[in-house]
């Protein structure tokens, strides 16, 4: 009989780095873990296409500049 402590229970794959870098082993993630998804590429071109207000402004005289931005924390008066 198994011991009635050891539950089922989902273990993270192995990790490399720690903190902020933390990301997972490469290495060690397989089909067992659910980590194949062939249509990631897709999903990805599909939710990151770009749009109206990304694109470069094609109208634009290129003789006008942006002013530069005030720096912060000063008062205009």
């Amino acid at each position: 009989m198994a011991d009635p402590r050891d539950k089922a229970a989902a273990q993270p794959p192995p990790t490399l780095g720690e903190g902020c870098l933390a990301r997972y082993d490469p290495d060690a993630l397989s089909d067992e873990l659910g980590t194949a998804f062939e249509g990631a590429a897709q999903l990805w071109a599909q939710l990151n296409r770009p749009d109206d207000a990304s694109a470069p402004a094609a109208d634009a005289p290129a003789s006008r500049r942006t002013p530069a931005p005030r720096p912060a924390g000063r008062s205009s008066r």
